[in-house]
């Protein structure tokens, strides 16, 4: 058999790896390669298990126009990536350590993660986790390493939709009841999921995730699951990643639909993805700890102020569908202005009660169909804009923070976020110049197809009216 080249693979990634994970799971047929898009789309292919070994070692070539999808899966010619370029092929290559077995897969297949880069080697940089890593590289310059961990909020909806049309709850699949009631905090409700959620945990395992308390949320088939806490923020948003996979494979097994629209149910609350993110020095302390509990130390309030300031320009990233606007409305446990607390679920920028020593930054604007990397990317720039700056954030919001806010302080819809990105220096240098040109044309793209369709509430309200 030809010997396959072997490559210096500029993510880091070794052939050992792959040999060693072939060795331990010989039940395994098929690998599949995913490359997340702007949007967090997995892309890539289903390879089989004899390809593997020549992956590692020579990478995988894809095209260019990969990175310049929309949430279709369409060509968005104004990012540069399509015919500017002749749609050439690029090479992808693993991401170290990201080589996990998939749980329930019958035949057993696993998955890899992959990033992009240019066929001399250099990071190609409208890949979102090149994004992050310009950031987290920037701050390791300045002696700060991020640590930190998303939330997942999602829903489980039946396949079918109600009598009205409409998406509804999915049936315990325990058992097959079915409950319309919002359910908050009830331990008896998540018990007609176990088998999903035991599924879920698995899956988890499996990938090497500390997936971690399991909570029915504020909506009716509406459920939260954390993620342990870690000190490599990358790998926080791989676990993100890989959950959402993990989510909508089980449920689907279990025949519901997994839902990570940011706002699904127009009554109810939306889905976020809370971000909390602290800041460690060379020797692991937590930077953000002040000295006397409750003194918040200049460190935390001036990454707060950072973070006010650019958030009005930086919503595209956190609310980057037409559908994640649905989600900003007063006493809905999304933020409607950037506004910062202590222990107070109605700000955008929360700082949780607890132990001094897990001090950190709650950032709650982002939905759960925003991407990931790209967040973290934006608030670890926030936050190095605060620090550089020495920005005050203002006084703190107590009480009701719906009632404070104020209009102008963000932008109000889709529209207007894209245009507050397009003209953000900020977001440009936060995400690199071809990833903010790339993410805004793709978003923009979006737009125009949104707004030229025709709903049936344009009938329901016109049709007979005017």
């Amino acid at each position: 058999m030809a010997q396959v080249k072997q490559d210096v693979s500029p993510s880091g990634s070794s052939v050992a790896e792959a040999e060693a994970f072939l060795a331990a799971h010989p039940e395994i047929e098929a690998i599949d390669l995913v490359l997340h898009d702007a949007n967090g789309v997995g892309r890539g292919k289903i390879i089989r298990r004899h390809e593997l070994l020549g992956f590692y070692k020579s990478g995988r070539h894809l095209p260019i126009s990969i990175m310049g999808l929309d949430i279709c899966g369409e060509d968005v010619h104004e990012t540069g990536l399509i015919w500017d370029q002749g749609d050439g092929d690029l090479r992808a290559w693993p991401v170290p350590g990201s080589l996990v077995p998939l749980h329930g897969t019958k035949p057993a297949r696993a998955e890899v993660f992959m990033c992009m880069y240019d066929l001399d080697g250099k990071p190609m940089t409208s890949d979102p986790r090149h994004a992050l890593q310009r950031q987290v590289d920037a701050l390791a310059t300045e002696g700060m390493y991020p640590a930190g961990a998303f939330e997942l909020e999602f829903f489980l909806l039946a396949n079918e939709r109600g009598p009205d049309g409409k998406m509804q709850p999915a049936r315990d699949v325990l058992d097959g009841r079915a409950s319309a009631k919002t359910e908050v905090y009830s331990v008896d409700h998540l018990h007609g999921m176990l088998p999903l959620f035991s599924d879920i945990y698995a899956g988890a395992a499996a990938a090497g995730i500390k997936a971690e308390t399991m909570i029915s949320e504020y909506a009716p088939g509406q459920y939260e699951l954390t993620l342990h806490y870690r000190t490599d923020v990358m790998q926080a948003a791989d676990d993100l990643m890989r959950l959402k996979r993990i989510v909508r494979a089980q449920a689907r097994s279990h025949g519901v639909t997994a839902c990570f629209m940011a706002k699904p149910v127009e009554q109810y609350a939306g889905s976020g993805m809370h971000f909390h993110v602290s800041m460690l020095d060379k020797a692991g302390h937590n930077v953000f700890v002040e000295a006397v509990e409750g003194e918040w130390s200049p460190t935390i309030l001036h990454a707060l102020g950072g973070l006010r300031a650019t958030m009005a320009e930086s919503m595209l990233v956190f609310a980057p569908h037409g559908n994640s606007w649905r989600r900003f409305v007063g006493q809905s446990y999304a933020p409607v202005s950037p506004s910062w607390g202590v222990n107070n679920r109605s700000v955008a920028l929360r700082i949780p009660a607890g132990d001094i020593k897990a001090r950190r930054i709650e950032h709650r604007p982002a939905g759960v169909d925003a991407n990931p990397y790209l967040v973290a990317a934006t608030v670890l720039a926030g936050i190095r804009a605060g620090l550089a700056h020495r920005v005050d954030p203002g006084p703190e919001t107590t009480g009701n923070g719906y009632e404070g806010a104020e209009a102008g302080d963000m932008p109000v819809d889709w529209r207007g976020a894209i245009e507050a990105a397009r003209d953000s220096q900020f977001l440009r240098d936060a995400l690199g110049e071809d990833m903010h040109r790339t993410f805004v044309a793709i978003k923009a793209a979006e737009y125009a197809r949104v707004a030229r369709t025709v709903s049936e509430v344009d009938f329901d309200l016109y049709l007979h009216t005017v």
